[in-house]
């Protein structure tokens, strides 16, 4: 009887270390504020996008800017959607994520567009730590469908024999204050590999880790490509944001430590019994 309680202490302290070890692979797990943009209230396959003239909105805290011009019907900095159109080209759907929903299948998300080259930043309403958290980023499915195909202002991706090293960036910056606490890029679309197989343009959501942006209380978004012209990018700037302030969602690899030694326990537990 002891032998097989030894065992089964044993197996309690190698699934607690299995879950320290799953815990440290997401830190601040338990201390995230996640933005995901749910508290933001839209008609079925709608969206925001500033027409209103409010210039900015806020979710979980967060204050998002937009820009509204009356005169041209056209805005610029961050609008909300909920549209599902993951599958018609062109401007005409310029509000819907490629991925068709939020990330994880929610219904809420951002679009952030910039006209021209520059930057458009996000007010976290307070200093956060981005250690171990990041944000989601998608495509949007006029420009990933653009890049894919080409247009009349743009070119396809890879060019006509696919060999063309193009790409498509999303660059995040961190401020305190006034001072710059470091920078993330992230490749929208990535055409450079030696092996062409690799090239791709995303096509669903993707964790960014801001971990080297430390603490900060704004987010600076720019978004460049190799495809430009005289009034800067050819390829239109636009991507989706969602689960600001998130952690990398855990490995099945992680998962499967756990399992494996609960089962490789059992089994001498019950090696031991029969002895």
């Amino acid at each position: 009887m002891k032998i097989q309680d030894s065992c089964q202490t044993q197996l309690k302290r190698a699934i607690f270390l299995a879950a320290l070890v799953l815990l440290n692979l997401i830190p601040n797990a338990t201390h995230a504020s996640v933005v995901g943009f749910e508290d933001l209230s839209l008609n079925p396959n709608t969206y925001w996008n500033g027409s209103n003239g409010a210039g900015s909105f806020t979710s979980g805290g967060v204050t998002f800017p937009n820009s509204y011009n009356t005169a041209y019907g056209s805005w610029e900095g961050f609008a909300y959607s909920n549209v599902q159109d993951s599958t018609t080209p062109g401007w005409g759907n310029q509000y819907a994520a490629r991925p068709g929903t939020g990330h994880n299948g929610s219904a809420n998300y951002a679009i952030g567009y910039q006209p021209y080259v520059g930057n458009f930043e996000i007010s976290l309403g307070g200093a956060s730590n981005f250690v171990g958290r990041g944000l989601q980023v998608a495509n949007t499915t006029y420009v990933a469908l653009d890049m894919q195909n080409g247009s009349g202002f743009s070119k396809k991706f890879g060019g006509a024999n696919g060999t063309d090293a193009d790409w498509f960036r999303l660059t995040v910056r961190g401020l305190l204050g006034s001072l710059e606490t470091g920078a993330v890029d992230f490749y929208l679309a990535d055409f450079r590999f030696t092996n062409s197989v690799d090239d791709y343009i995303l096509s669903s959501w993707a964790f960014v880790d801001l971990t080297a942006l430390g603490t900060v209380d704004k987010l600076r978004f720019a978004l460049t490509s190799s495809d430009t012209g005289s009034y800067g990018m050819n390829t239109p700037g636009y991507f989706a944001l969602d689960s600001i302030g998130s952690v990398p969602e855990p490995s099945s690899a992680s998962l499967l430590l756990i399992a494996a030694l609960s089962f490789a326990f059992a089994r001498r537990a019950r090696r031991v019994t029969q002895s």
